[in-house]
């Protein structure tokens, strides 16, 4: 089967794009805009583009309020989405206006981070402190500048949860990550579970 992405298939009921660059990581990004109000947002669209410096990205569908609070005090924090807080990283999607926070929505702690100022989710078991290197948006083949917004963020400061360290190395099986993959489809370290977005 040859699915064309202009085109479509009959036989195929959405576009396999999502499906098969699966699993992706979760960039589960918190911030404070100019005003100080508290962001709380995962983009599956996430992840490490360089070691040395550290450095990450995340590609935002057009100026929400992540990418908004990121040009405006040039930080952010990654947290790590795991399977405790699996309902809590998917509550944390819903479109609440701009001036509530989705801490208290999903009953988080946004606690202070020691080189940036915007807080990190204290239940979180590793986040990762950034500053904003570059924004922007990529241009399509027919050279007009697509809705999606680009952050690339160089990673200044790791907090992680004691429990997570194992022999002086961060052990992934303690802190039980989640991943992204196509539909209502995630995965866990024991396989793939469902979550339906809220609305």
């Amino acid at each position: 089967m040859f699915y064309a992405v202009a085109e479509g298939h009959p036989e195929l009921a959405r576009n396999p794009f999502k499906a098969i660059v699966a699993p992706r990581p979760i960039g589960w990004i918190s911030t404070v805009d100019r005003s100080g109000m508290h962001n709380l947002a995962p983009y599956s669209y996430f992840n490490a583009v360089s070691a040395e410096p550290p450095m990450v990205m995340f590609s935002s569908d057009g100026w929400k309020d992540t990418a908004t609070a990121c040009a405006e005090t040039g930080e952010f924090v990654v947290n790590l989405a795991n399977w405790e807080l699996r309902e809590e990283m998917n509550a944390s999607s819903a479109p609440l206006p701009r001036d509530r926070s989705e801490f208290p929505h999903v009953g988080l702690t946004p606690t202070p981070c020691r080189l940036v100022r915007a807080p990190r989710v204290a239940e979180a078991p590793a986040a990762l402190e950034c500053k904003v290197v570059e924004i922007f948006s990529p241009r399509a083949l027919d050279g007009r500048e697509i809705a999606n917004v680009i952050v690339i963020g160089e990673v200044v400061g790791i907090h992680v949860a004691e429990r997570c360290i194992v022999d002086g190395v961060f052990d992934i099986t303690r802190a039980r990550p989640i991943a992204r993959c196509g539909g209502d489809d995630f995965l866990g370290l024991d396989g793939l579970f469902r979550m339906t977005r809220p609305k």
